[in-house]
């Protein structure tokens, strides 16, 4: 199996939404893409899938060694070996793959987070700093087009963390910010416990009006030049935003199952955004 090989089977098998916005991009950009995404996935399994923290400590200070490497020419992993690929095409920053394994450490440091300012942080590292490489990726003529992508990538992992409460909470963590869990009358007893509470449905609605807050401010901050290139944001934006409606639809009853898009109905929304971006740049 080639690094590139890898790499895309990691994006296939993780059944993402990412991985559908990525068959519209020409191969270059596309190679470049899967290496990012399969490094976010590699770092974000060590955190994840192991369970001893000491050993997903040094799994993580492993990969920073292969973020130098990679920038050295002198990869190891077939992760590394892809990115040095898009290295030759692409200007991507090893500072920011080192603020991504930051962010993942935090979940290694930290399972609560006081305020939203303090969450932001962590989205920012985890999810915002990808979207800011993904730009350099697709493509830009505007420097506006970089808080698009900062802003895109917070809505994301705010939708992420919603519906993914009941799982974070399995793992003993709580991504809804302690000043909003006051300020609805929800412990982190209730959330640990797994209890879907009238208290807990409020407060989920009130954190998808922040994520759709930034996703409309995302989009409207994209200039007009550079959103063909910044398509596939674009659809990963359509896809995550059809997700949080149906969460809301569900009466964000998150504690009783995980709820997910199925892969025809991302591919027809990647399709059908592929399609409007591309009558729109004519």
């Amino acid at each position: 199996m080639t690094p590139d090989e890898y790499c895309r089977d990691k994006a296939a098998k993780s059944g993402s939404s990412f991985y559908y916005s990525f068959l519209f991009l020409p191969p270059q950009k596309r190679q470049a893409i899967t290496a990012l995404y399969a490094f976010c996935r590699e770092v974000d399994d060590a955190v994840d899938e192991i369970a001893d923290p000491d050993v997903a400590a040094r799994t993580l200070a492993w990969w920073r060694q292969e973020v130098d490497q990679t920038f050295n020419g002198t990869a190891s992993h077939p992760v590394g070996q892809a990115l040095q690929t898009a290295l030759e095409h692409f200007e991507l920053h090893p500072e920011y793959f080192h603020e991504i394994i930051d962010g993942m450490e935090m979940d290694l440091q930290q399972h609560t987070y006081p305020a939203f300012k303090h969450l932001a942080l962590y989205c920012h590292r985890v999810a915002s700093v990808v979207g800011l490489l993904a730009a350099e990726i697709f493509g830009y003529q505007n420097r506006k087009t970089l808080k698009y992508a900062e802003k895109l990538g917070l809505a994301f992992q705010l939708t992420n963390i919603i519906r993914d409460v009941r799982e974070d909470a399995e793992r003993g963590r709580i991504y809804l910010p302690e000043e909003d869990l006051q300020r609805f009358s929800v412990s982190r007893d209730d959330i640990l416990s797994l209890r879907q509470t009238p208290a807990l449905t409020e407060l989920l609605q009130f954190q998808a009006q922040r994520a759709r807050d930034f996703y409309q401010e995302a989009k409207a901050i994209l200039p007009e030049e550079d959103r063909f290139n910044q398509r596939t944001g674009l659809i990963m934006s359509a896809i995550y935003e059809a997700t949080l409606n149906e969460l809301e639809r569900d009466g964000f009853q998150v504690m009783q199952h995980r709820l997910s898009l199925t892969p025809l109905r991302k591919l027809w929304l990647a399709w059908k955004t592929a399609r409007r971006e591309r009558k729109r740049a004519r």
